[in-house]
């Protein structure tokens, strides 16, 4: 359905869950008003900003997205990426930078609803985990470290690239710290840490705020120089069409894109994990219809761009929430603190919303999933290190990390898809075929050959895999048949098709019968259509659904004094049993495998 939170209106009637929905709602919004604030300015943008997005765009996207527990609004990477996004255009802050970040937020809402309504939600699939582990390790400590002048309270001229405008803001800072905006910073990290340390369940962010802006009240921290966030617009934003300039559009469609999926990686890894603990069902493109709505309502509504949020989502769950119900409670209580409590945020000290952003990041920061992809493909290790590596040296432009990432980890994927491995093998006692290379002890027969090519075979590995087998015949000048063991072939194209065709016919005119075994359906069927299957003899000849058909049809052919037409041919079970206890590698004393060929 286009609307899936209608399913939900049964649950609703139920008075248990609507008290659990609106409890969870309130608690996500305790939150979600101080971090919204914090995250416009890390976005560049007016505190406000962070306010009107957190309005609207939580209703929409629980009403029209498919998970029941999502919390959308700001989040950190998206904020982040917005900022390096807008500033080779505007100046932070200014009018237009309000205006194009409003612009992209709309362009972001229509190209994830684009990708949901063609169902095209797969394209996500093209950030592998390792690029984003790198991304977001590098992207943490970006967003950390941009708020270095806001702790020390100085301003530093900015550079070109992120880390010289950090070294610019360490060496104001060694000289010219405003040490009551310093004070407020360790007042509200400590008190952040503190709580989450010994009172996780009481809304840490929401007490420093409160802490911070009395204080700030009390001791007149605005005229003693201190930064804070001064007025804030009161009342519900109303709607606003942006100028549409398309020569800024084009330069924002790669950010679009790069924003778009990486938001959406972001929101859909946590609903499924939530889906999972509460066994609900999702669907990534209804979700990215969801997504795609609440952006272009942020954008039509003065917001900007969104996501689910992690930290957000955990505080639902945790308090209770079974519906989307909670989300629009949230927006609900943003709107009254839009409509009456404005005037008490006048005070807040911009160094704690640093402070709430340093901590909501500071957990984002983790070696060991980049330790992890190394130990399971040093490939995947490559990968996560270099997109670090560059998104940290590149940023402001973060988005020419997370390409080059992407394009990266394509190029080793089809690296080590050219390169498949290809094992000659031969029969083990238990029936199972092993490769002859890792187990030396093997015998093999010198007129039938068996190998595995475990890979699809196609156009960027046919020449390797041609090139392997003719290797395989120059090595071994006695063999009369090759039998490919096709089961690690899930496809075969025109390329591969081709190859496998010619040689077998070159095969043929030296003496050598190739025959494949255990073929998947996707393989015949391009054999079938191209009408390779029949040029090469048909079913019966070259092409048998068991190895153990393969194996007869050559032994009923091939001349081999040393095992007798395959009665005493190594590849035979039973012959593998009496060679494994000759060497001792079996218990001739215990029962053993029952001969299988």
């Amino acid at each position: 359905m286009l609307i899936p939170t209608l399913y939900q209106l049964k649950d609703l009637k139920d008075p248990a869950v609507l008290k659990a929905d609106v409890i969870a709602g309130i608690t996500v919004a305790l939150v979600l008003v101080p971090q919204s604030m914090a995250y416009a300015q890390l976005a560049g943008l007016p505190p406000y900003f962070g306010l009107y997005a957190s309005f609207l765009p939580p209703m929409v996207a629980a009403i029209f997205g498919s998970s029941r527990q999502l919390a959308t609004g700001p989040v950190a990477v998206v904020s982040l990426l917005t900022a390096a996004s807008l500033e080779p255009l505007a100046a932070a802050g200014s009018e237009g930078f309000l205006a194009y970040a409003i612009l992209l937020a709309l362009m972001i809402g229509v190209f994830q609803m684009f990708l949901g309504l063609f169902r095209l939600g797969v394209l996500v699939d093209f950030l592998s985990h390792p690029v984003v582990v790198g991304f977001t390790n590098a992207g943490a400590i970006i967003i950390g470290t941009s708020q270095l002048s806001k702790l020390f309270g100085v301003t530093a001229e900015k550079a070109p690239h992120h880390y010289e405008t950090v070294y610019n803001v360490i060496l104001e800072a060694m000289q010219n710290t405003h040490l009551l905006t310093f004070a407020f910073a360790v007042l509200s990290l400590g008190i952040i840490w503190g709580v989450k340390k010994y009172q996780p369940r009481l809304p840490g962010v929401l007490i420093a705020v409160v802490i911070a802006t009395v204080l700030s009240w009390a001791i007149g921290f605005e005229q003693k120089g201190g930064a804070i966030v001064g007025v804030i617009p009161a009342g519900l934003p109303g709607m606003v069409i942006p100028t549409f300039d398309w020569e800024v559009m084009k330069q924002l469609i790669a950010s679009t894109v790069v924003i778009s999926l990486i938001g959406f990686m972001e929101a859909i890894s946590i609903a499924k994990a939530m889906a999972a603990r509460t066994r609900q069902r999702i669907d990534a493109n209804q979700e990215l219809v969801g997504q795609g709505l609440s952006n272009i309502v942020s954008g039509l509504f003065g917001g900007y761009a969104v996501s689910g949020s992690f930290s957000r989502s955990a505080v639902n769950i945790e308090a209770g929430a079974v519906t989307g119900f909670s989300s629009i409670v949230t927006g609900i209580v943003v709107g009254i603190t839009l409509l009456f409590l404005t005037p008490l945020l006048y005070h807040l000290p911009q160094a704690t919303l640093a402070s709430v952003i340093i901590m909501a990041v500071i957990n984002l920061v983790k070696v060991k999933p980049i330790i992890h992809a190394w130990k399971a493909e040093k490939h995947d290790g490559i990968v996560a290190v270099i997109t670090f590596a560059l998104t940290l040296v590149m940023a402001p432009h973060l988005e020419k990390g997370i390409i080059i990432g992407v394009v990266l980890a394509m190029v080793l994927f089809i690296y080590r898809t050219m390169r498949p491995r290809i094992a000659i093998v031969s029969r083990y006692y238990d029936g199972t075929f092993r490769d002859v290379s890792v187990h030396p002890e093997l015998d093999r027969c010198k007129k039938i050959l068996m190998f595995r090519f475990d890979m699809s075979l196609y156009y960027a590995n046919a020449g390797y895999f041609e090139t392997k087998v003719l290797q395989m015949v120059a090595d071994n000048p006695e063999v009369e048949y090759l039998i490919l063991d096709a089961e690690g072939i899930n496809t075969i194209d025109a390329t591969g098709e081709e190859v496998l065709l010619h040689l077998s016919e070159r095969l043929d005119k030296v003496g050598v019968t190739i025959i494949i075994a255990r073929m998947k359906k996707q393989f015949m069927d391009t054999m079938r259509n191209t009408g390779t299957l029949e040029k090469m003899g048909g079913d019966n000849r070259r092409f048998f659904a068991r190895i153990t058909f393969a194996l007869n049809q050559a032994w009923t052919n091939v001349e081999c004094d040393k095992c007798d037409n395959g009665k005493n041919c190594p590849l035979r079970t039973s012959v593998a049993i009496e060679q494994a206890k000759a060497r001792g590698d079996l218990d001739p004393d215990k029962p053993h495998p029952v001969p299988i060929a």
